[in-house]
């Protein structure tokens, strides 16, 4: 794939710090990533890419970010076949966000690169960003 786009969501910038380690990944792969915030992304340019990536904090009871939802409840029905990637920064809970954001995907028919969303503590660290950018090499594959 030529263009990985990822689109994504961050308040404190943890989120974004992953998005950029994920876009590394992409042009270590020989790709070119576009980061998009979810507010300014084309729809119709991201579901005719074969994969994608979207990344959310946990907000609230761990759950999306407003936008992140809306975004998701519009592409819902349209991502069946789809590769993506999702990806968040969390500060306290154990995930449940992304458990059920990689269930609400895979009910929609979208496979899920490596098979489950990437999560970090805050700001990732060392692990969390190999993670990511080996993650983005899967992405600039598709």
């Amino acid at each position: 794939m030529d263009k990985a786009i990822i689109v994504y969501w961050s308040s404190t910038g943890n989120t974004e710090a992953m998005a950029n380690a994920i876009a590394e990944g992409v042009k270590v792969a020989g790709g070119t990533p576009e980061l998009v915030f979810v507010d300014s992304v084309n729809v119709d340019e991201l579901l005719a890419q074969p994969a994608f990536a979207i990344g959310c904090p946990a907000m609230g009871a761990e759950e999306l970010d407003e936008s992140v939802d809306s975004f998701v409840t519009e592409i819902e029905g349209k991502v069946s076949g789809k590769n993506i990637l999702l990806f968040g920064s969390y500060d306290w809970g154990d995930g449940e966000w992304m458990r059920l954001w990689v269930e609400r995907m895979q009910n929609a028919g979208a496979n899920i690169i490596g098979g489950e969303g990437i999560i970090a503590n805050l700001e990732p660290d060392e692990d969390a960003k190999a993670a990511l950018e080996a993650a983005g090499k899967q992405l600039a594959a598709f």
